[in-house]
């Protein structure tokens, strides 16, 4: 939406920024639990606060009507036998509710007290809940209840609104929460909500007007009004954050940036004499892009997209060997030290026979090591570093940092990326990788205003990993499996999943999980290394070596493994409980294996019961390994909340917005605000004056002009 929480446009009349316990039904004690709990402090954060759904409250429901399959439901009846009983947590307020075909029992677990002393016994009251069952007999739960009367008023479609148990037991439920709305646009007139959008806008896409759209979504009296209101508002809110894309896309290509203007002995010796490969097409022609963005005297901000083993990393050395042609220092940031020392290996050796520095800072580089490769990127005598946010230190200088190379961005908050920029007089060439393939409608939200690249071949020799899915019936053959794959000497991986919110428990899965594994291979014929996040850094990188090194056959892990560590003789990944994972979790951990010439497997276990959606992830991974189909389909079936942490970056906060529902829309924003930038870059026109004001206050509340 436009209008953020706690904001208020300058020229709106003063009512909309009224505290909301001056309405009635609100007073200072709901007032505050309103501020707490969904963060409604003003009449404006109100009129902000949608509906989610909607219900059909013209028609009465019998008793006797209720079933298993009865969701909601709406009943007229006289209330007997209201009672407190319990102590303690099990302390609880019961009713009974009938009507001329049976009873139901009504249930408060909290508020009771306050519950008790409203109601009041042989009286008929209107009730409308949600129906659940306990040992098959029908009740309702914290309803929403009202005295019968020749003034009840019932709704066509009552609005229900995003609420908490806390909010509703302190009577602030939908019905509460409709009739104090009701009470707000009693003082609310059309000038009160001014109009942000410009008429040729509304006119061009056939928008309803900013008053009507909140007014029709709070209390639509046909759906073809609610489904205006709906339209409008997301349009605003998909708009808003377009506008934002092109404003930062023109920006950068306007923005200064250094002038990469020769590809000299660096570039080319490696070229041409210490290439491990050929080149793949597809990374010829990102190269290309790069020299071309790199040598205009305009800042580059290019995103590369390429699946897992695609080939990003030599991508991104030669364009730091072309960054030190030109007398620049180049730096690679990884989200984790494991990612880190990785890449610092991978790179070291793929340019220790030309004699070129590199150094590694993590938060594990201390003492004089620390103090030397501070002094080398500050005398310039360290041409490229790898590190982690360590890097964004304000103790580490640069001499004169040309390129910043940024991994798997979106592990990195936008804090954090923007301090990169600040290393040098003017902001460095950005190259931003990711092995997470991003679909086009993610692209335009998060990255409209990059430029994008994608390697879309892999490197000659690789052949497609093979990914079966088993349940737990089947672990004896699976092991043997394993066992087989070991004895013609090549590695196996043993994920295992670990969710925050059931981590003690996933450790002691994973340790058990561990135990087991040494039964199927004993250590005395099999080595097994184990690598978790709780253990000591020193300790896991300890055997994470050992695995990598070939020393230990087989690594049992939590998600740590999940990006970037590169062993070419492991052949098979296990997932266990593969049920819990994400597609796009599962693809990254798929990517792991098949990166040598041998053929790889992937084996996706899980128990013998799934749910619906699981079993549709296992068909997903093993019909397809296409990055890019993968995403679409777990953007599709997760919805953009987290996906790629995006929440981090506040750019997909929307209220209403869906990213994958709404890409007409979306593409629509897109066009409209290309053309409103080109015809005026910085809204300074009348026309674009309430937008102007919207995306300044905006830009206040975040970092959104340094994502990129």
């Amino acid at each position: 939406m436009f209008v953020g929480k706690h904001t208020t446009i300058s020229n709106l009349a003063s009512i909309l920024s009224s505290p909301v316990e001056y309405l009635k039904g609100v007073g200072p004690q709901k007032g505050e639990m309103l501020r707490k709990e969904l963060e409604i402090a003003t009449f404006e954060d109100l009129l902000h606060h949608y509906p989610y759904r909607y219900f059909d409250r013209s028609k009465l429901d019998k008793v006797a009507s209720i079933n298993q399959n009865t969701e909601y439901v709406q009943l007229v009846g006289t209330l007997i036998n209201i009672y407190e009983e319990g102590t303690g947590r099990k302390h609880r307020l019961t009713a009974t509710l009938y009507d001329d075909t049976g009873k139901i029992e009504l249930i408060w677990f909290q508020g009771a007290q306050w519950m008790k002393k409203s109601l009041r016994d042989h009286e008929r009251y209107i009730v409308f809940g949600k129906v659940s069952f306990f040992n098959g007999v029908p009740n309702i739960a914290h309803p929403e209840i009202e005295l019968l009367s020749s003034e009840t008023a019932v709704a066509q479609m009552q609005p229900v609104y995003p609420t908490t148990e806390k909010l509703k037991a302190k009577g602030i439920s939908n019905r509460s929460f409709a009739k104090i709305t009701q009470s707000l646009f009693e003082k609310v007139r059309p000038g009160d909500i001014p109009e942000i959008l410009p008429v040729d806008i509304l006119s061009h896409y056939r928008l309803c007007s900013r008053y009507q759209a909140i007014r029709w979504i709070h209390f639509p009296d046909s759906e073809e009004h609610m489904q205006a209101a709906r339209y409008r508002l997301k349009w605003e809110e998909l708009f808003a954050s377009q506008l934002q894309i092109a404003q930062l896309r023109l920006q950068h290509t306007i923005q200064p940036g250094y002038k990469f203007e020769k590809v000299g002995d660096h570039f080319n010796g490696f070229y041409k004499e210490h290439l491990p490969f050929q080149l793949t097409g597809a990374q010829k022609r990102v190269l290309k892009e790069i020299r071309h963005d790199t040598a205009t005297g305009k800042q580059m901000n290019r995103l590369v997209q390429g699946d897992v083993g695609s080939g990003k990393t030599i991508v991104a050395v030669m364009s730091m060997l072309l960054a030190m042609d030109n007398g620049f220092q180049a730096c690679l940031m990884a989200p984790t030290e494991i990612l880190a020392q990785q890449h610092y290996q991978g790179v070291k050796g793929l340019l220790e026979n030309m004699g070129v520095p590199v150094a590694i800072l993590t938060g594990t580089v201390k003492g004089k090591d620390r103090k030397d490769i501070l002094k080398g990127l500050a005398d310039g005598s360290i041409p490229i570093v790898i590190g982690t946010h360590a890097l964004i230190e304000e103790s580490v200088q640069f001499a004169n940092l040309g390129l910043a190379v940024i991994d798997e961005q979106h592990r990195f908050g936008v804090g954090q990326r923007a301090r990169l920029w600040k290393k040098n007089e003017r902001a460095p060439h950005v190259l931003v990788m990711t092995a997470t393939p991003i679909p086009r409608t993610l692209a335009m939200t998060l990255y409209g205003d990059l430029d994008v690249s994608v390697i879309d071949e892999l490197p000659p020799g690789r052949q497609e990993i093979k990914t079966v899915h088993r349940n737990e019936m089947r672990r004896a053959f699976v092991m043997d499996f394993i066992r087989t794959e070991i004895n013609k000497d090549r590695q196996a991986y043993i994920v295992y999943p670990l969710i925050e919110e059931s981590e003690k428990v996933d450790y002691e899965s994973l340790l058990a999980g561990y135990e087991q594994v040494k039964v199927f291979f004993p250590e005395d014929k099999y080595k097994i290394s184990m690598v978790h996040g709780k253990q000591e850094a020193a300790l896991r990188q300890r055997n994470m070596e050992r695995f990598v090194s070939g020393d230990a056959r087989i690594l049992v892990a939590t998600t740590v493994i999940e990006v970037g560590v590169n062993v070419p003789n492991a052949t098979v990944m296990l997932i266990e409980s593969a049920e819990r994972f994400g597609l796009s979790q599962l693809h990254q951990l798929r990517g792991r294996v098949g990166r040598g010439g041998e053929q790889s497997y992937c084996i996706l276990l899980t128990g013998n019961k799934v749910s619906n959606e699981s079993a549709q992830r296992m068909k997903i991974m093993t019909s397809t390994s296409n990055g890019f189909v993968i995403a679409e389909e777990d953007l599709a079936m997760r919805g953009p909340g987290d996906l790629y942490g995006t929440r981090q970056s506040g750019t997909l906060k929307f209220k209403l917005a869906d990213i994958v529902q709404d890409s007409a829309i979306l593409e629509q924003t897109r066009q409209a605000a290309q053309f409103v930038v080109s015809e005026d870059p910085t809204l300074t026109s009348p026309k674009y004056a309430a937008i102007r004001n919207i995306l300044l206050q905006q830009a206040q509340q975040s970092h959104w002009s340094k994502i990129s």
